[in-house]
């Protein structure tokens, strides 16, 4: 996978979600860059890394492999916080904490109809068949992200989307969070959708993990900029 490098300091490791890439996804983190190194993968398919079918457990070996070698700080966004996870379960010896933002981990709460019926949605768009554009739109509103998409969907958009179409429902993934109880981990959501906060009070209650809530940008969270920031790095610290 390729990885973007910028800053100084201790390193933290930053797995995006679906449809943005690494260098997108991460861009309001840029301020932390004076304090900590930032690796932000591009998983396959986005940005700079060939594509390959979207797989939380497949990724989180090329993971864990190219990146879990030393010890780093490993924060997994969306999609990303269950290629985190996975990742974080290989290698605890190297993880010095964990945070997940809103990774939708639905396994771990299912039963409540409002998240069975959130996760089935979900799992439709990755056997979707029609244009990118209209997949893109039905992913935004799905998961809860307030993008306005203009006639002109730029490539990037359409790119990303592209490696939804296919991918491994992430109602299929069952993190195992009793092997994460040993690692420092903070769980954040936006404020916005019950699902995401049942399932991060879910981690926070099975492995002991701090609970942060950044409102305002929806599932977006990266994209608040300074409260996030201000949250993860006083978690980093500690």
């Amino acid at each position: 996978m390729y990885v973007h490098q910028w800053g100084e300091g201790p390193e933290v490791v930053l797995v995006h979600g679906a449809v943005l890439g690494g260098r997108e996804c991460w861009r309001a983190q840029r301020p932390l860059t004076q304090r900590w190194t930032l690796l932000a993968v591009d998983r396959p398919g986005h940005g700079r890394t060939p594509a390959a079918r979207q797989d939380f457990e497949t990724e989180s070996v090329q993971l864990a492999d190219q990146l879990l070698d030393r010890p780093v700080h490993l924060v997994g966004y969306s999609y990303g916080g269950l290629v985190a996870m996975y990742a974080a379960v290989r290698r605890p010896e190297n993880v010095r904490s964990l945070t997940v933002v809103e990774p939708p981990a639905t396994a771990l709460v299912k039963g409540n109809p409002v998240v069975d019926e959130w996760a089935a949605r979900i799992r439709g768009l990755t056997s979707a068949d029609g244009p990118l554009e209209t997949v893109l739109r039905e992913f935004l509103d799905v998961v809860g992200a307030p993008v306005d998409v203009t006639d002109l969907v730029h490539p990037t958009l359409l790119q990303g989307t592209g490696q939804l179409i296919g991918a491994r429902p992430p109602d299929e993934a069952v993190p195992d969070l009793a092997a994460l109880r040993g690692i420092p981990l903070l769980a954040v959501s936006g404020g916005h959708k019950e699902p995401y906060e049942l399932i991060c009070d879910a981690i926070a209650e099975a492995t002991g993990a701090q609970r942060a809530v950044c409102p305002g940008a929806g599932h977006l969270v990266p994209d608040t900029g300074e409260p996030f920031n201000r949250v993860l790095e006083d978690f980093l610290t500690r």
